[in-house]
C-alpha cells in the first residue's frame, strides 16, 4: 500500500536569540540565502538608523529602504523600488507593519523574504499573510511564507512592554479560534486540519499557563516560538482558520467601527475571552482571564476605552467582517438586546473572579 504524504511550506531558518540583527550577514550566508549580502533591507522610521548602523559591518552591499508601512500603498511603493534593483532577498526588520509591508512587496516579484522581528506584537512574523490597510479598511493578503524568521531578543527587551504583551493576547486567542473551528466542523461539516490545529494549540497552551513574564528570556523565547508556530499553522491549513475565529472578527469590527481603539493582540485577547464566555466553557474562561490579568492585558471593553453600547455594536457587526467563517458569533446569531444581556453577565462574572 502506498504511503501518502503532503509537503508544507515552512521557513528554512528560524532563530530566536540575542544579537541576531548584528549577525544578519553571516546568518544569510550560512543559510545560502545571500552569500554576498546583496539584499534589500526594509526598516521602519523608528528603529531605522540604529538598525542600519548595526547591519553595515556584516551587510556592506545591502540597500536600505525606509517605509512607513502598514498600508497597501506603502507595500506597492516598496515593490516598485524592489523591481528596479537586483537583490538576492528582501529582509524586513521591525514590527508588524514593516514586516507585513516587506512580505507583500517581496511576494510581488517572487523574492525570498526574511522576517526579522524586533517586537512580538502578533503572529504575522511568520505567517503567509500580510495585514495592510487599503482605503481605510484593513485587509488580509496572501503572501509567500518567509524563508527565514529571526527574533532579536535585544530589540524585544528594549521595546515597549505594551507592544510585546499584545503578542500574548494574539497567541492565547488560538484557543478560541480552534474551538470555533471545531464548532464549524460539528455544525457545517467543515474539515479541520489536525496538524494545523496542533501547531496553533501547542504555543497557546504553553503561554496560557507558563510562569514568568517579558523580563524572562525563557518566557520571551517561548512567546516568540508560539507566534512562529501560529504562522506555520496558517501555512499548513492554507488559511488563517487555526488562529482566527470570532475573536478576530471582533478585532476587525472594532478596527472598522472604532479605529485605533487598541492593538491587534490586545483586541484578540479580549475577543477570545468574550467568545469563550459565550461558549459557556467556564474552565477555559477562568484560565484565559487569569492569563490576561497576569500580563496586564484588556479583559473588558472599558479596558480598551469602549462602553457597553459600543462593544455591543462591535459584536453585532463582527460576523460581517468574515462572511465565509462560522464561529460562535454566527452560531448564536444574537440580537442587539441579547448581546447587551450577555455583556452584562460577562462583566458580572469577571467582577466575581
Amino acid at each position: 500500500m502506498p504511503l501518502l504524504a503532503r509537503s508544507v511550506q515552512t521557513p528554512l531558518h528560524v532563530q530566536v536569540r540575542r544579537g541576531a540583527v548584528a549577525d544578519l550577514g553571516r546568518i544569510l550566508a550560512d543559510g545560502r540565502i545571500s552569500s554576498g549580502g546583496e539584499v534589500a533591507v526594509v526598516v521602519g522610521p523608528g528603529l531605522g538608523e540604529r538598525i542600519v548602523d548595526l547591519l553595515r559591518p556584516s551587510l556592506q552591499s545591502a540597500t536600505v529602504h525606509v517605509t512607513t508601512g502598514g498600508t497597501l500603498d506603502a507595500a506597492l511603493e516598496l515593490a516598485a523600488k524592489l523591481r528596479s534593483g537586483h537583490y538576492d532577498a528582501v529582509v524586513g526588520i521591525g514590527g508588524g507593519k514593516t514586516v507585513d509591508t516587506a512580505k507583500y512587496a517581496a511576494s510581488r516579484w517572487g523574492l525570498p523574504m526574511i522576517s526579522v522581528a524586533t517586537s512580538l506584537a502578533n503572529d504575522g512574523i511568520a505567517s503567509p499573510v500580510s495585514s495592510l490597510v487599503n482605503d481605510g479598511i484593513k485587509g488580509s493578503y496572501g503572501v509567500h511564507i518567509p524563508f527565514g524568521v529571526i527574533v532579536d531578543l535585544d530589540f524585544v527587551e528594549n521595546g515597549p512592554d505594551r507592544v510585546n504583551r499584545a503578542g500574548i493576547g494574539d497567541v492565547i486567542s488560538n484557543i478560541s479560534a480552534l474551538a470555533d473551528w471545531e464548532l464549524a466542523r460539528q455544525v457545517r461539516g467543515e474539515p479541520v486540519d489536525g496538524i494545523a490545529a496542533s501547531l496553533a494549540r501547542m504555543g497557546a497552551e504553553a503561554i496560557l499557563s507558563m510562569p514568568g513574564d517579558l523580563s524572562d528570556d525563557t518566557f520571551v523565547t517561548t512567546l516568540a516560538e508560539a507566534l512562529i508556530s501560529s504562522g506555520l499553522a496558517m501555512a499548513v491549513s492554507g488559511s488563517s482558520r487555526p488562529c482566527s475565529g470570532g475573536c478576530h472578527e471582533i478585532i476587525h469590527a472594532t478596527d472598522s467601527l472604532f479605529p485605533d481603539t487598541a492593538s491587534h493582540g490586545e483586541l484578540a485577547g479580549l475577543g477570545a475571552l468574550f467568545c469563550t464566555f459565550l461558549r459557556g466553557d467556564e474552565p477555559r474562561f477562568r484560565q484565559m482571564a487569569a492569563c490576561l490579568a497576569r500580563h496586564q492585558l484588556p479583559r473588558t471593553p472599558s479596558d480598551v476605552g469602549l462602553d457597553a453600547e459600543q462593544f455591543a455594536r462591535v459584536v453585532q457587526f463582527a460576523p460581517r467582517t468574515r462572511p465565509d467563517r462560522y464561529t460562535i458569533l454566527e452560531h448564536l446569531a444574537m440580537t442587539p438586546e441579547q448581546i447587551r444581556q450577555k455583556l452584562a453577565e460577562y462583566d458580572d462574572v469577571l467582577t466575581a473572579l
